[in-house]
């Protein structure tokens, strides 16, 4: 199950997550797409400076929420354990 730190917004799982720089940020955006590949499910991406903003929504299912959303938002959790 993912976090409480993701909450529904129009029909999506978003995520703000804080890092000390812009080098920590990317290096989590990277290690956030390669998670993205395997689940085959990418999320709409924001990024300023130490700040990622992550939104998740299944497109195919009519941009609603889905288990692919639910599973990648926990995946992304675990990389901050």
């Amino acid at each position: 199950m993912y976090s409480n730190d993701w909450h529904q917004r129009e029909d999506a799982l978003v995520r703000t997550f804080a890092f000390e720089d812009f080098s920590e940020a990317f290096a989590f955006l990277t290690r956030v797409a390669l998670l993205a590949e395997r689940h085959g499910h990418h999320p709409e991406i924001h990024n300023v400076w130490n700040r990622v903003t992550l939104r998740l929504t299944t497109h195919d299912a009519g941009n609603s929420i889905t288990e692919k959303d639910e599973k990648l938002a926990a995946a992304i959790d675990a990389l901050l354990q």
